[in-house]
């Protein structure tokens, strides 16, 4: 699927293709303090599939696991963009999905963290759950 979409100013663009079958709900606390609210939505979308129009900036965020990841988001107005690894190999960028001009047809098919869900976030009945990283 063709998707394209930018930061909330419009000082970032992208244009990129995704299966929208992989689109997924992250309840990690990293994802709660970086949105500000109970979860993340994204979808993968590997670099050579997504084209971005201006520069994000990156913010380097060490997880528990000692993992770094790679948060971009838009200078001006501060839209969380995407998250990816950090170092050599190719990457694959967690976009998020509100960003996509076409976040309607995102539908998320999975959840992951769920055992940092907030408690009083309702059940998603019928999606895969993954309580944490494996």
């Amino acid at each position: 699927m063709k998707i394209e979409g930018g930061c909330h100013c419009g000082a970032i663009t992208y244009k990129a293709e995704v299966d929208p079958e992989k689109t997924a709900i992250c309840h990690c606390t990293d994802c709660q303090k970086l949105t500000g609210t109970a979860f993340r939505v994204t979808v993968p979308v590997p670099e050579d599939k997504i084209a971005f129009s201006g520069a994000p900036k990156i913010y380097v965020k060490t997880g528990d696991s000692g993992n770094k990841r790679a948060q971009g988001f838009c200078p001006e107005c501060g839209s969380h963009l995407f998250a990816t690894s950090v170092g050599d190999g190719p990457k694959v960028y967690g976009l998020r999905t509100g960003t996509s001009d076409q976040r309607e047809q995102l539908v998320p098919r999975k959840q992951v963290w769920h055992r940092s869900a907030l408690h009083w976030l309702p059940e998603f009945d019928g999606m895969e759950t993954v309580e944490k990283q494996s």
